[in-house]
């Protein structure tokens, strides 16, 4: 940015700041140093409405309004309560975290809107080190319909978008009325009121091809309260549509594998080559996805149902053992 703009834009906010009432644009032009100089009411008009999406950007709440029911055309002003910043306090390791995540993100909409973050945070006194070395450098990337998506989001607005199924190469329009966009296992979702089916669904970003686009007035969009976001996701494993839940049932040895006995509800008492341990059945919406997490129990845990699930554990418990065997032989 030039020195230019930047005294223009800083004089431009100290002017609505120090105001209560609505100033036009042209009032803005006479008083503001830096729009006199424009060769025309164009130039004036295009450089005064960058100057607004800049302030906006950086995040400075500029209203829009008028004085009175008389007034022909509207003003412009900051409020001072929306501006002003309360106490920012952030530990050493809080501000290195800040730092951090900062980097974390490979997008260029989300990088800018991080890196706005950072400066605020500068401004009011806090160092933040976003340069310091790390161990490893993680990357959370976004897919493209990610900043449209969670612009409608915010904007309480409904979109249409093209989205494939998976496993299949059709494709199809979908209606949305969006409540939320939310990280699960390492991919990105939107969840809402799905208005051709007229029930709730989520869908993965990574599926989603070509423009979104925001249809209906904004603010028409409004989150259902109680609504859980993650949890929908979660249940129905990131699909739109949720798959039959199919029961399992396992062993689990007395005293081991609780996170797994969280899950389900005991049925019965059952002893496997010499030890005592409880049935339990749980329900899985994606069995296959399961067996990893079941597999890293060891023997602490066996599949009783489905034989499907079983022979995935087994076939990953299998595999584990031929990689070890083959570092002990080196």
């Amino acid at each position: 940015m030039s020195t230019a703009r930047a005294e223009r834009l800083v004089n431009l906010v100290l002017a609505l700041l120090s105001t209560r009432q609505y100033l036009t644009a042209e009032r803005i032009r006479g008083i503001v140093p830096g729009y006199a100089d424009a060769a025309s009411d164009d130039a004036f008009f295009r450089t005064f409405e960058r100057d607004k999406t800049e302030l906006r950007e950086l995040g400075i709440p500029l209203e829009t309004g008028r004085n009175s029911v008389f007034d022909p055309v509207e003003g412009y002003r900051i409020a001072r309560r929306d501006y002003e910043l309360g106490e920012i306090d952030l530990a050493p390791d809080e501000a290195a975290a800040v730092g951090l995540a900062v980097r974390l993100w490979d997008s260029p909409e989300l990088t800018g809107q991080a890196q706005g973050a950072l400066v605020k945070l500068r401004a009011a006194g806090v160092e933040v080190d976003d340069q310091a070395p790390t161990v490893i450098e993680p990357r959370v990337r976004a897919e493209p319909a990610f900043a449209p998506m969670l612009a409608a989001v915010q904007a309480g607005q409904a979109v249409r978008f093209e989205y494939r199924r998976s496993g299949s190469p059709e494709r199809r329009i979908r209606t949305l009325e969006p409540w939320g966009v939310v990280s699960w296992r390492a991919r990105w979702y939107v969840v809402g009121h799905d208005r051709d089916r007229d029930a709730p669904r989520c869908f993965r970003l990574s599926r989603v091809t070509g423009k979104v686009a925001a249809i209906g007035k904004p603010g028409a969009v409004v989150r259902p309260e109680g609504v859980n976001l993650m949890q929908l996701v979660s249940v129905t494993g990131g699909s739109e549509d949720p798959a039959p839940v199919t029961t399992a049932r396992l062993w689990i040895a007395d005293g081991r594998a609780a996170g797994v006995r969280r899950r389900g509800d005991v049925v019965g008492r059952e002893t496997v080559a010499g030890e005592e341990g409880d049935v339990i059945e749980i329900g899985l919406y994606f069995p296959e996805s399961a067996a990893d997490w079941i597999a890293a129990q060891g023997p602490d845990v066996l599949v009783l149902e489905p034989d499907v699930l079983a022979k995935s554990v087994q076939h990953r418990l299998e595999a584990v053992l031929a990689r070890a065997g083959q570092g002990s032989g080196r």
